[in-house]
């Protein structure tokens, strides 16, 4: 199963970068700089979920995430290979993660309760036609509860089929 990391930081860059068999100005890496001033690279590839398809340019906030059991390279800034990108809004929260059965994230800091207008949808835009618990997903949603843990409706759920 997979364990999410992420690192929020403003994008200071983007360009093209060589991967293996993939056609050129298919990858590309994101350089991003949070408030600290730590910096991390985001390799951007065809296999990315980058939510609404948002586009990313230089001063945007954005949140990288990434599979934090993977092994990595090491070097400075890190270069993390994107499972998922979000262009930060302000107004609208965002959580990815693993949630259970019960839809309680694996951190279980956030609970979902579903409703008939929460878009339930595969990363290619989908409808899902199952219960979202039990999967790795991206979740949109606005005001939650001040309990731990939080509750919400979510306005989308983004089923990862990882």
């Amino acid at each position: 199963m997979i364990s999410f990391g992420s690192f929020t930081g403003r994008v200071m860059g983007i360009r093209n970068v060589a991967s293996g068999n993939v056609r050129e100005g298919c990858v590309q890496m994101v350089e991003l700089q949070n408030d600290e001033g730590d910096l991390a690279h985001f390799i951007v590839s065809p296999d990315t979920y980058v939510l609404g398809q948002e586009m990313m340019s230089a001063g945007d906030i954005v949140t990288g995430y990434y599979d934090a059991g993977a092994p990595m390279i090491l070097i400075y800034p890190p270069q993390y290979p994107a499972l998922v990108m979000v262009k930060e809004t302000a107004g609208r929260h965002v959580k990815v993660s693993y949630f259970n059965k019960d839809l309680v994230s694996e951190d279980n800091r956030l609970v979902l309760h579903p409703d008939a207008y929460t878009r339930i949808v595969t990363t290619n835009g989908q409808a899902f036609m199952a219960r979202p618990g039990d999967h790795h997903l991206v979740v949109v949603y606005g005001p939650s509860t001040k309990s731990i843990p939080a509750q919400t409706v979510p306005y989308q759920i983004v089923v990862l089929c990882l």
